[in-house]
Order: C-alpha cells, then sequence, then structure tokens
C-alpha cells in the first residue's frame, strides 16, 4: 500500500505537470511586455492614481531644476515679455477661449494638459492660446486677431493635401448632394464609385463606413472576434487606436479591459507569444508608431526631462512587420493595420504599399472624406460578413446613423477622383527625400546655431527632441507660437506638414523655428550644469510628490 506521503507527492506532480503550461504561458506574456509604464497598463493607472497633485510658487517656478537666482530672474522677465506680447496680440482668441471653456469640457482638459501639471497654471494664466481661428489659405491659418500662422497642426492628420485641395472637396461635396440633402438610410449613387476605388487602393475586398475613425477600428476588431471566435486583441505599447476602453486600458481609461494584451512593439518574445496562445483574435498596428517604438504619442504635458527620443529606421519596422505577418498568417491571426492616422500620407497605397506588407484589414479616417468626419473599414470577404448563414440568429451587429452620409460620400467621391488622377499622385514621387532633406537642414541649422534642440522625421510627421537635459523644453510651444507658427494641443510633441509646402515655404517655417529656439535660449530656459540629468530631474520630481502638499 502507498504510503500518504507517496501519494501527495504523486498529487504534487500531476498538479504542477497541469499548472505548469499556464504558469509557462502567463510569464511568456509578461515578458511580451515593454519594460515601461507604457507596456504595462495596469501597473500605469496604479501609478497615475498615487501621483499627487502640486503646483510651483511663483520662485519654484522659474528655478524647479536648481538654477541660479540670476537664471531664474532671467526666466521671469522672459515669461512676463512673452505674456505681455500674448495679451496684445491674442487679445479677441484668448477672451473667446476663455468664455467657452466655461462650457466646453474637452476645452477645460487640453488647456490643463498643454505643460506638466506643476507649472499649468501660471502657464494658464498668462499665455493662454486661443481655440478658434476663422480662416485658412494655402499652408497658414488666421486667427480671431488677424494673426497669420504657418500650419504645423496637420488637422490631427486629416490635412495631407492641403487646406484649399479639402475646401474645394467639400464645395463639390455639397452642390453635388444638394438634391438629396440630409437623407439618411439610402445611399447616394457615389458610394459604388468609393467602394470600388477603396478596394483597389486597400487590396481588399469589401468596404463598410463608419462615423470616425475610433468606430472604424472597434469594427474591425469586433469582425477578427466574431469570425476567429476568439477574445483577445493585442496592441503595442504606447500606440493609439481611438479612445475606446479596449484599445485604451491603462491612463485615461477608468475601467480597465480584460480582454486586451499590450505587448512590445519589434519583439522577438512577442513573436513567440502570439505562436503559442490560442485566445489572440487579432493584431493592431497603427504604423505611426515606426516613429518612436514602445513611446507613447508624444507631448509637452509629459515633458518633464529630455529624455523623449525617436528612431525611425524603416528597414527594421518593414522586417518586424514582414515577420508579424507571417506568425499571424501561420496562426489565424487578424492583422489589422490601423491607417486613420497616417492614411495616405506615406504613399498612395498607405502603410501597406510603403512598407510592403499586406493586412487583413486596413482602417481609414480623416482625410478620406475631403475632410468631413468618416470611418472605413476595408477587409477580406471571410472578415466583413457579420452573420452565419447556418445559424440566422449569430450575428456581429454594427450600424450607424450617420454611416454612408450623402454629404460625407460625394466629399469622399472628390477626394478620391482628384487622388486617382496620375498628375496629382506625382506628389509622392521623391517624398521622403524631400522631407529627409528639409529635417536635416533645419537640424544642421540648430546645430550651427548651438541650439539644444532637433527633429526627427516620418515622412511629413515631425517630433521635436532636446539634446540636453531641461526641465523647461514645454516652454518652446510658446516661443513658436509667438513666432506665428500655429500647433496642436500636444505642443512640440508632433508637426504635421500638408504635402503642399513648398520650399520657400519651409524656409520660412524653418527661419521661425530657428528664431523662436534662439529666443528660448536667451532667456535662460535652457541653463544647466553638470548636476542636471535627465536622471537627477526624475529624481527631484519624485522628492517632489513625497514632499510637498497641495495647497490650501
Amino acid at each position: 500500500m502507498d504510503s500518504p506521503v507517496l501519494i501527495l507527492a504523486a498529487a504534487a506532480t500531476a498538479a504542477a505537470a497541469a499548472i505548469s503550461p499556464k504558469l509557462l504561458a502567463r510569464l511568456a506574456l509578461s515578458r511580451a511586455k515593454h519594460r515601461s509604464l507604457t507596456g504595462h497598463s495596469k501597473m500605469s493607472r496604479a501609478v497615475a492614481r498615487l501621483i499627487p497633485f502640486y503646483e510651483f510658487d511663483i520662485d519654484d517656478f522659474f528655478r524647479s531644476d536648481g538654477a541660479p537666482r540670476a537664471i531664474g530672474t532671467q526666466r521671469q522677465d522672459g515669461f512676463f515679455r512673452l505674456a505681455h506680447l500674448y495679451r496684445e496680440r491674442f487679445a479677441k482668441g484668448k477672451e473667446m477661449t476663455s468664455q467657452a471653456s466655461e462650457r466646453i469640457s474637452d476645452l477645460q482638459f487640453t488647456e490643463a494638459y498643454r505643460v506638466p501639471f506643476q507649472y499649468s497654471r501660471l502657464v494658464r494664466e498668462n499665455l493662454g492660446a486661443g481655440a478658434f481661428v476663422q480662416s485658412s489659405a494655402g499652408v497658414t491659418i488666421t486667427d480671431l486677431d488677424d494673426n497669420v500662422f504657418y500650419d504645423l497642426t496637420g488637422s490631427y492628420g486629416v490635412n495631407i493635401f492641403g487646406n484649399d485641395f479639402y475646401k474645394e472637396c467639400i464645395a463639390e461635396a455639397e452642390a453635388r448632394a444638394r438634391a438629396l440633402g440630409p437623407v439618411l438610410g439610402p445611399y447616394h449613387p457615389v458610394i459604388a464609385d468609393n467602394v470600388a476605388r477603396l478596394c483597389a487602393i486597400s487590396g481588399l475586398d469589401e468596404v463598410s463606413f463608419h462615423m470616425s475613425g475610433t468606430e472604424a477600428v472597434m469594427q474591425a476588431v469586433r469582425l477578427a472576434r466574431y469570425h476567429t471566435r476568439r477574445s483577445h486583441l493585442v496592441r503595442f505599447a504606447g500606440a493609439y487606436h481611438g479612445w475606446w476602453g479596449d484599445v485604451q486600458p491603462g491612463v485615461g481609461n477608468p475601467i480597465s479591459p480584460h480582454e486586451t494584451y499590450t505587448l512590445a512593439d519589434m519583439s522577438e518574445r512577442t513573436l513567440h507569444v502570439l505562436k503559442t496562445r490560442r485566445d489572440i483574435a487579432c493584431v493592431l498596428v497603427n504604423p505611426l508608431q515606426a516613429l518612436h517604438p514602445n513611446a507613447n504619442a508624444p507631448a509637452d504635458s509629459a515633458l518633464v526631462d529630455s529624455s523623449r527620443t525617436s528612431r525611425f529606421d524603416r528597414a527594421a519596422y518593414t522586417d518586424w512587420l514582414k515577420s508579424l505577418r507571417q506568425v499571424c498568417t501561420a496562426r489565424n491571426i487578424v492583422l489589422i493595420f490601423d491607417e486613420v492616422f497616417v492614411g495616405f500620407r506615406l504613399a498612395a497605397g498607405g502603410a501597406q504599399e510603403y512598407f510592403g506588407v499586406r493586412a487583413d484589414m486596413v482602417t481609414y479616417g480623416k482625410s478620406l472624406a475631403g475632410g468631413l468626419p468618416v470611418g472605413a473599414v476595408c477587409g477580406r470577404k471571410d472578415l466583413m460578413r457579420r452573420f452565419r448563414e447556418d445559424r440566422p440568429i449569430d450575428v456581429c451587429f454594427a450600424r450607424g446613423t450617420f454611416n454612408s452620409h450623402p454629404y460625407v460620400m460625394t466629399a469622399m467621391d472628390a477626394f478620391l477622383t482628384r487622388f486617382d488622377d496620375p498628375a496629382f499622385r506625382s506628389i509622392y514621387h521623391g517624398l521622403d527625400a524631400t522631407w529627409n532633406e528639409r529635417a536635416q537642414r533645419l537640424n544642421e541649422r540648430l546645430a550651427e546655431h548651438g541650439l539644444p534642440v532637433r527633429v526627427s522625421n516620418l515622412s511629413s510627421i515631425w517630433m521635436i527632441h532636446y539634446t540636453e537635459p531641461s526641465r523647461y523644453n514645454w516652454m518652446l510651444q510658446y516661443y513658436m507660437r509667438a513666432e506665428q507658427l500655429a500647433l496642436s494641443w500636444v505642443g512640440t510633441g508632433r508637426l504635421i506638414f500638408s504635402l503642399n509646402y513648398t520650399d520657400a515655404d519651409f524656409t520660412e517655417v524653418a527661419d521661425r523655428f530657428v528664431a523662436a529656439a534662439g529666443k528660448m535660449k536667451h532667456d535662460g530656459w535652457w541653463w544647466h550644469d553638470a548636476s542636471v540629468t535627465n536622471k537627477n530631474i526624475r529624481r527631484q520630481i519624485l522628492k517632489e510628490m513625497i514632499t510637498r502638499k497641495r495647497p490650501r
């Protein structure tokens, strides 16, 4: 008769054998996450809840990096000199923005998060940026005070071909849709041409229309889950796919999703997870991440030091996407390219053409409807069906009141008609070379002037990074605005040029950029000594969080 010890040992061995595959799978999943808060969504939410509010008084505001009192005075003089210019030059826009923000919650959010929160109140009170513009022309926009800015906002990615191009599309759409008007449900006849051209561009079989890029991504994921009968989606650390819960599992989402894996971009460990797990329905790729893999979309509100970097390597990212494609094919995982942002900016065939990799589904938005709101999903025929013929009640429902709106469809037709013109497509000839050369030229000028600022780019999408440790890099956006360069609310984190910028236009932008950085340096914001390092800055901020209390 077996002893109790042997029986217990055998039971323990059997339990370990049963549990170990799950433990190994869990360990592999953990190892595939990027080693940062960006790659650990639950941890990032926990850390966000722990960070206390505090703000600097007038002295600490200008000397939070330990600068000598004389440098603090120099910065303070420069700050209030800039504030005086803002009051004189942007008075109408600032007043209207102040009034509107009392009832527009979006404005309350963007105004509060233009800079690190420790500095926000004094900046809002003195350097408030107007949120209103009244007109656009060429590569410029004009605000309520009749200031003309070079537009570096790109309308969040919409504006690829220039403001005038989209105004023409919208005007043509209004004229063509006028007879039908806002009749919803039935299709305007132009939709047939739109679908045919989108299938040709994407290389895929079918199309569904939605009201935004966020909705398009939601539907692509729903369809992938429906057809694979699997639960989980994979997104990559730092990537943005809209504001809905499953693709924003970290800070910003009040409820943590349970069917999302946030894994490291460009990682063999991630490929291992995809090869071995059986619950993954789809993988989402935002090609914009090629500019800053495994890092969040850059914004000045997070510029606490100078550690922000980018490293676009087209060959390396292409190899990664090809490996991803192979694994997804082998494991019957749906590969989704979220091209809502990059759209047709990189190439006429989008990121699929640019990187030479075919996806199973592609989502588009923003620029596709000539500047009007839209989302579209293009996919393989077997993935686009929303019902099962052998199970009539088993459906994947998705409809929207404004899907295929007549004005949106006619604007899309106007866009795609121009886009089909071979003469228009010539805009892509030498595109990367043009924008890479412009970035190099600006970087050379910045270096010649001894300015601790550089730019990096993915074609016409740029970001600014800094070469010397500083707590005040976020101030550059206000000097740039004073030089009448228009930025979006994320500040210097992303500059988006329309492709109709001429060399003369760009030279003017570069002149203003260098002037803005030169004035910021003159005002002492980039002072530092050997004790100011990125590591020491982060340690100082941690100390502040521990020791400071919220002002009464």
